[in-house]
C-alpha cells in the first residue's frame, strides 16, 4: 500500500514564503503525474501545480503562476512547493496527489491522496 505524506505547512504572514514538501511511497511516484490541490474554506478543492516527466514538464494554475515553483526529484521519490509572496487566499488545506491514469497530467483527477498539510496566510 502507497502512502503520500505532505509536510511543511503553517502560519506565515502574507508576502512570506513557504515550502511543502511531500514524501512518497516508490509505487506511487515513479512514472506518475504528481500535483498539488489545495481547498480553501468553503470553496472546491482546486489544482494548483502539477509536475511529470522526471521533472521536465510542470503546469501552474493561473492563481499561483510566477509565485509558486512545483518540482520534484524522482531519486527521493519526493515533491516539492516553494510558495513565495503568499497572498491571504492561499490560505487553505494542500494535498499531495498521484495519477497514473495515463491523462494529461495538468487534467487528471487524481487517483491516489496524501492527508494534507495546512496552510495559513495572514494579513
Amino acid at each position: 500500500q502507497g502512502r503520500l505524506v505532505e509536510s511543511g505547512g503553517g502560519s506565515v504572514q502574507a508576502g512570506g514564503s513557504l515550502r511543502l514538501s511531500c514524501t512518497a511511497s516508490r509505487v506511487l511516484f515513479n512514472n506518475h503525474c504528481m500535483a498539488w490541490f489545495r481547498q480553501a474554506p468553503g470553496k472546491e478543492r482546486e489544482g494548483v501545480a502539477y509536475v511529470w516527466n522526471f521533472g521536465l514538464s510542470t503546469y501552474y494554475a493561473d492563481s499561483v503562476k510566477g509565485r509558486f515553483t512545483v518540482s520534484r526529484d524522482d531519486a527521493k521519490s519526493t515533491m516539492y512547493l516553494q510558495m513565495n509572496s503568499l497572498k491571504d487566499e492561499d490560505t487553505g488545506m494542500y494535498y499531495c496527489t498521484s495519477d497514473d491514469s495515463g491523462a494529461r497530467c495538468p487534467e487528471v483527477h487524481p487517483l491516489y491522496w496524501g492527508q494534507g498539510t495546512q496552510v495559513t496566510v495572514s494579513s
